[in-house]
């Protein structure tokens, strides 16, 4: 049989496209924040991870420039090697302070730090325990460790606590989960959470790529908004969403970091952020510590958002963060309804099956705290509109 022999059978995206229904890979032509231009016609984004809104802030903006000004283009190797720039270690000093842990450690993308960090650390005689509705990135650093892989209920810390006492093993046990579900918009039930790790003597990890930024008393992620950052081992982060660049992060004890460093293949063997995505971070934490009205309007939307949605009739799930599903059902009434949206001059990200469970396909929309009330009244006009439309509500 040809290799190449599924590819020229996948039709289901073709399908799609012919019927002027597809949803992904949309080509934005511009973007003002809250504003983006798709197929020539401006929209209100409601499909972004950029909670406070500071792609576009001019320091931010500035920040990026003078890097390129300063070091080029990019660093052309590895931070092992010949790419370890001073404000790479600065950006993991200032990160490490932030989160209150002893030391950080960037890589390229949010990806690769949990394709790298749980690869690493989950070795042949350990086991990682892992939420079921947790990021992808979290399951593929699984899929590379070495250790056994237990995949427990979604938020079910009963089950967890089950599965810990039944596999009960010599080596260590890691459980990883998302601080703030990228689908549901639900927060994990850290504490019980903690509960259950410290009776079955276990490392916890909190995948914060939706919450630094979002959560916490200084926006530094879902262990400080239950005041546990003692309590969790280690937090990961992402630099796409709330620090308006690209890459990710480790923060832990400084020795956990230590030998992440010097044992990660995604680190070693891949080329370092490029400067601007580094300085550019670096201004946007700087925003995070110094304008937490930011926070708090992101806040007041989503609260809004989600009273305002149920109040209409939607099925928004368990949702109380920036990330709000609204679920529609099969996927071809998704492809559709995302379409209506979009003629409608409004973006949402699609998810279906087996994104989610077959059935349960939603639209996807997340919110930023420069979104004006005018475009918010705007959005939920046209969702009651097509929720009618759709029998919906």
């Amino acid at each position: 049989m040809d290799i190449f022999e599924k590819c020229r059978n996948f039709t289901t995206a073709r399908e799609a496209m012919a019927a002027g229904l597809y949803p992904f890979f949309s080509e934005v032509e511009s973007s003002l924040g809250t504003k983006a231009i798709i197929d020539g016609k401006e929209v209100i984004m409601i499909g972004s991870n950029n909670y406070l809104g500071l792609t576009t802030h001019p320091k931010v903006r500035e920040a990026a420039i003078e890097a390129i000004k300063r070091y080029g283009s990019g660093c052309t190797g590895s931070r092992f090697l010949n790419g370890n720039l001073d404000i790479h270690v600065e950006l993991e000093n200032r990160l490490a302070k932030f989160m209150n842990k002893q030391a950080a450690l960037v890589f390229s993308t949010g990806f690769q730090t949990n394709l790298g960090g749980i690869s690493t650390l989950v070795g042949r005689n350990d086991a990682v325990y892992i939420d079921r509705e947790d990021h992808a990135s979290i399951v593929d650093g699984c899929r590379l460790a070495f250790g056994k892989v237990y995949r427990f209920k979604h938020n079910d810390m009963d089950d967890l606590d089950r599965m810990l006492r039944d596999s009960e093993n010599s080596g260590g046990k890691l459980i990883a989960v998302d601080g703030v579900f990228s689908i549901g918009g639900d927060i994990v039930s850290l504490p019980e959470l903690v509960k259950v790790a410290k009776q079955h003597a276990a490392r916890i990890l909190v995948d914060d790529a939706h919450s630094i930024g979002v959560l916490g008393e200084r926006g530094n992620g879902t262990p400080s908004h239950f005041a546990l950052e003692d309590d969790v081992d280690i937090v990961m982060g992402t630099f796409s969403k709330s620090f308006a660049s690209i890459g990710g992060f480790l923060a832990a004890d400084e020795d956990v970091i230590h030998y992440i460093k010097h044992n990660c293949r995604s680190l070693i063997f891949s080329a370092s952020m490029p400067p601007a995505a580094v300085a550019a971070a670096l201004t946007a934490l700087d925003i995070i510590e110094s304008e937490p009205e930011r926070r708090q309007r992101l806040r007041q939307i989503y609260t809004r958002m989600k009273n305002d949605f149920d109040a209409l009739g939607f099925d928004t799930g368990n949702s109380c963060t920036a990330i709000i599903p609204i679920k529609i059902g099969e996927n071809e009434t998704t492809f559709k309804f995302w379409r209506a949206l979009l003629d409608n001059g409004v973006y949402g990200n699609t998810i279906i099956t087996p994104a989610v469970p077959p059935g349960e396909s939603l639209i996807r929309t997340s919110y930023m705290a420069t979104h004006s009330d005018e475009e918010l009244d705007q959005v939920l006009e046209v969702f009651e509109k097509l929720g009618k439309q759709f029998n919906l509500i």
